[in-house]
Parts: structure tokens; C-alpha cells; sequence
């Protein structure tokens, strides 16, 4: 009887630890099942479409937000980076690169202009990177100071004006830009399959791969990763240089979609990657979280976007319930964190009698 006691008493914390660790996708399926019931044409493929366009933007967002803050950083200039990308991106296929010392205007292929903005975030996430490991400067300080930069650099490439109608010039050989926005493959939106690609890409490299056991070890104690041999600095600008890329990406099927470069777009997009990754169940203190979670996030963010919106909530209202949303998540995580070291506690101090 004792020992039959005991182990329903052992049992029964594991179980609430699994559906702690769980908690993303059971409010993924709960949140969806609300919808469904109280929003009239929720599961029309229109909607669905829509949903998975916006969640995939989100998702691509969040997994590079998700290596920084697994490393222990934060990022809060990849809405901006989002918003340059795709204005200089607008400004190579309306205007080409000038050079006014030869007298000439380069028109790049629609190929080598993806190249070039996906290299252009890269950098801009570098330069992040350096700030923090080579200056000292706070991640918060040094992204939020790029956030600005970023901003006003956006508006300074056109004077505060949209670059309208991005479909090129066949004589140019620019054309076929909206297709990374607007294409599908087997009426799948192409935004979706990207997502999924860099979602699986990302998850293994975070789990197989030394780099991604590196980030992990960094943000859970950095020294200790310094003793262990890990380069620290390394391992923080990769995680910031992919920030970075994940950003320039979504600024490109942004501006794609819209089949136009606007200063504005990615206006507070940070904020939202953040949340996905909160809401996926990764620690804002670093060394845990996961990439599947994080789409699972932005999921939750896509249908309660756009749940709410069918169902007439006021935009007010909706951002009000975002924020109590990540807050709850916050306030889980932080209860599943005291669970575990309890449980640490617990295990260590019977190992030792």
C-alpha cells in the first residue's frame, strides 16, 4: 500500500510537467476551437489561407528571435530591419543602384535582389552582434538603438514615400517580385513552405548540431560555456546575424505581398516575434525553449488575429488581449521554472540520503 502510494504521489507532478511543457499546443488547439464555434466562416479556405499567411510571417520572425533569446540575448530591431529590407529592396527594382561617378544605373535580376537584402539583414545582424560582444553594449541597448537607426534609414531612402507597384520591367529583367508574396505551390501560399523550410532547418540545428547544443549551453550560463571551451562571442553573432536574416526575409514577402516598399511595415513587429516566442514556452532568461514552439506561438497569434477581427473585436480591445495573452504565458513559465527546480531539489536531496 505505502509503496503503491508513493509512486501515484511520484506520478502525479510528472504528468502536470508534461502538460506544463505541452501548454503551447493545447492553447493552439483551444484557441482554434473557440473560433471555430463562435466566428461564422473561420474554417473557409479564405480564412485559413489568410491565417497561415500571417502566422508564417510570424513564425519566420519568431525562429530567428527564438536563437537569440535561447542564447540569452533579445532583438527589438527586426521589425525594422523588416521595414529597411523591404524598402531597399522597392527602391533596386524601381530605381536600380546608381552610380553617378560612371554615369550609370544598374538594374539587378528580381534572383540577385533577394540575394542582395538577405545579405544586407545578415549584416545588420553582425552589426548587432558586434555591438554586444565586441563593445559590451546591452543587447536590449545596442538592438533598440538599431531599431531607430533602421527606422530612419527606411525613411530616408524614399523621403517618407512608398515605392508603388514592385512588378518590374520585363526589359529589365526584374520582374516575378510578387510571386515570393502572392505565389503558391499546391495552393499552399509559397510564404507557408518558406516557413516550414527554415522551421525544420532550424530545429535541427538546434538540436543535432553543436552549434545549436552551444546556444543552449551560452544562454544557460554563459560562463560555464566559456570555461567548457564554447565561443561565446561566436555563437551570440551567428544568433544575430540569423535575426537578422529571418528579418530581411520577412520584410521581402512583406513588401512582396503588398507588391510595394512602405517605411512603416514591420512597425512593431518585434514585439510581436517576441510574443510568439514567449507564448512557444522559450525562457526570456535564456538556455531553453524550442523552435517548434515558436511556430506553435505564432500560430496562436494568427488565429487570435484573426478570430478576433471575425468576430468584430475593436482593434483596441485586441491588443489589450494580446498583451494579457503573453503575460499569462510569462506567469506559466515562470511557475513551470519553480516546478523544475523543485523537482531538482527534490531528486538531489534523495539522491543524497
Amino acid at each position: 500500500m505505502l509503496k503503491n502510494t508513493g509512486k501515484r504521489s511520484d506520478s502525479a507532478p510528472s504528468v502536470g510537467m508534461v502538460l506544463l511543457k505541452m501548454r503551447s499546443l493545447i492553447a493552439f488547439f483551444g484557441v482554434f476551437l473557440v473560433f471555430v464555434i463562435i466566428a461564422p466562416n473561420f474554417l473557409t479556405s479564405s480564412n485559413l489561407i489568410s491565417m497561415a499567411k500571417h502566422s508564417a510571417i510570424w513564425a519566420i520572425l519568431a525562429i530567428g528571435m527564438t536563437y537569440v533569446i535561447i542564447g540569452g540575448g533579445i532583438d527589438l530591431s527586426v521589425g525594422s530591419i523588416a521595414g529597411l529590407c523591404g524598402m531597399l529592396a522597392g527602391g533596386l527594382i524601381v530605381e536600380g543602384l546608381s552610380l553617378p561617378i560612371f554615369g550609370i544605373i544598374i538594374y539587378f535580376h528580381t534572383p540577385m535582389i533577394l540575394l542582395i537584402i538577405l545579405f544586407i539583414g545578415v549584416l545588420l545582424g553582425a552589426f548587432n552582434g558586434l555591438l554586444i560582444t565586441k563593445l559590451g553594449v546591452a543587447p536590449f541597448i545596442a538592438t533598440l538603438g538599431l531599431l531607430y537607426m533602421a527606422r530612419g534609414f527606411a525613411l530616408l531612402r524614399s523621403g517618407g514615400k512608398t515605392f508603388p507597384n514592385l512588378v518590374g520591367d520585363p526589359a529589365l529583367g526584374n520582374t516575378g517580385y510578387p510571386i515570393l508574396g502572392s505565389g503558391t505551390i499546391l495552393n499552399i501560399p509559397l510564404a507557408v513552405w518558406i516557413a516550414i523550410i527554415i522551421a525544420i532547418i532550424a530545429a535541427y540545428a538546434s538540436k543535432k548540431t553543436p552549434f545549436g547544443r552551444h546556444v543552449y549551453a551560452v544562454g544557460g550560463n554563459e560562463d560555464a560555456a566559456k570555461l567548457s571551451g564554447i565561443r561565446v562571442d561566436r555563437i551570440k553573432m551567428f544568433t544575430y546575424m540569423f535575426s537578422g536574416f529571418t528579418a530581411a526575409l520577412t520584410g521581402l514577402i512583406l513588401s512582396s505581398q503588398l507588391v510595394a516598399s512602405h517605411p512603416a511595415t514591420g512597425e512593431s513587429y518585434e514585439l510581436t516575434a517576441i510574443a510568439a516566442v514567449v507564448l512557444g514556452g522559450t525562457s526570456l532568461s535564456g538556455g531553453r525553449g524550442s523552435i517548434g514552439g515558436s511556430v506553435i506561438g505564432a500560430l496562436i497569434l494568427g488565429v487570435l488575429n484573426d478570430g478576433l477581427v471575425m468576430v468584430g473585436v475593436s482593434s483596441f480591445w485586441q491588443t489589450v488581449i494580446k498583451g494579457l495573452v503573453v503575460v499569462l504565458a510569462v506567469i506559466i513559465d515562470q511557475y513551470q521554472l519553480r516546478k523544475q527546480n523543485e523537482a531538482a531539489l527534490k531528486q538531489q536531496s534523495t539522491v543524497t540520503e
